[in-house]
């Protein structure tokens, strides 16, 4: 059985962004309340921002919290954010397609899979655990279901 699961350096140091946003966010909103350092443009402008990136960045987060299991012929998805579990066969697989990306000289992997209930799930070499083990399962296991780049 294959164990796909996010990576906890990755959760790690986005909560540690999160955290920096968060006390930034609240900086500007205890400065405007008490001392009113800025004008009324910068703390609109930036208290949005913030709130903005942090919104993203915490539904980026929660929508990337899931875990895959690969194995005995079927996949098992678990959002536990959502409370679902989901068990599918591997002839319940429509297409899967893996990208890769060539920046700043490291390699970025994205494996899509989309099931029959048109559900789709993406998984990536930076935010999950046994990536390359679920690649090499998929090769293995219905390469006629790839999609070509």
């Amino acid at each position: 059985m294959i164990h796909c699961k996010p990576k906890r350096s990755t959760y790690i140091s986005l909560g540690i962004v999160v955290a920096i946003l968060f006390a930034g966010l609240s900086y500007i909103l205890h400065d405007f309340s008490t001392v009113r350092t800025y004008g009324l443009a910068f703390y609109l402008i930036s208290a949005s921002i913030l709130t903005v990136v942090l919104l993203m960045l915490l539904v980026k987060m929660m929508a990337g919290y899931r875990f895959v299991t690969a194995g005995k012929g079927k996949i098992i998805v678990r959002l536990p954010l959502r409370g679902m579990k989901k068990d599918y066969p591997l002839a319940d697989i429509l297409v899967w397609q893996e990208e890769i990306v060539h920046a700043n000289k490291k390699e970025f992997r994205q494996l899509t899979i989309v099931f029959d209930d048109k559900n789709s799930i993406s998984l990536s070499n930076h935010e999950h655990v046994n990536y390359i083990e679920l690649y090499q399962y998929l090769i293995k296991k219905v390469p006629k279901k790839k999609i070509k780049p």
